[in-house]
This record gives C-alpha cells, structure tokens and sequence, in this order.
C-alpha cells in the first residue's frame, strides 16, 4: 500500500482496495456498464454484417474490412472495461475509436455526434478513473 492509503483508515464511505469514495466506485462500475453495453451492440452489429452497418461503411468509404476492425475494437474493449487491469486501455482505445466516429459523423455523415460525443465523455471518465489509481 502507498502512504496515502495507509494513513486514511477505511470507512463505509470509502473501498478498500482503491481509497476511492464509494459514490464514485459505483459511478464508475455503472457508467463501465452501461458503456460495455452500448459497445457489445454496436461492435457486434458491426462483425455480424448488420445491412445498416454495411450501408454505412459503405458510405463511409473506407471498405468492409474497417467495419470489421472498428467491431472488433468496440467488442474487446467493452470486455476490457470489466477487467480492471486492462480497463484504462479499454476505455483509452474506445475513446480513440469515439474521437473517429464524431469525425466521421461531422465531415462524411452529416448529422450530429451526439452517442458518439456522449459514449467519448464516459470512455474519458473510465481512463481518467482507472488511470489515476495504477
């Protein structure tokens, strides 16, 4: 343990195991969750060839082949995000692929980032979350 954990004893309002306060270790499971949720779907739309999914890269026009990589970084990172080891890199690749998609949405698609824009504010707060404990 660091100094900083050993000289604040542990209360009901705090976890053991991070010193974080419990409001924030249950916003970070919650917002992990939901996020993980979100990413599962879209990523899985993605692998399995969903039509609106194939209609979209191709509008996109970068090829198939990034649907399937965009899919697959959606899926393993929404894993990672339950893995506390690994859920900074998790969230940190799930915000890099949220920071391509609002570009997306705004120079190729034409509407507004809003899941995207909303999925990068809780990627952030998982990697700033995990980050600043390891």
């Amino acid at each position: 343990m660091n100094t900083a954990q050993q000289t604040q004893p542990w209360t009901p309002a705090t976890t053991p195991a991070t010193g974080r306060a419990l409001p924030h270790t249950i916003a970070l499971w919650t917002l992990s969750a939901a996020a993980a949720a979100m990413f599962l779907m879209a990523g899985w739309g993605k692998l399995s060839g969903a039509p609106q999914m194939v209609g979209l890269f191709d509008l996109i026009g970068v090829g198939q082949w990034f649907r399937y990589v965009t899919g697959g970084i959606e899926v393993l990172g929404a894993v990672a995000l339950f893995v506390p080891a690994v859920a900074l890199y998790g969230a940190l690749a799930l915000a890099a692929t949220m920071v391509g998609a609002i570009v997306t949405h705004l120079t190729v698609i034409g509407d507004a980032p809003t899941i995207p824009v909303v999925l990068l504010a809780t990627t952030a707060f998982i990697a700033w979350s995990r980050g600043s404990r390891q």
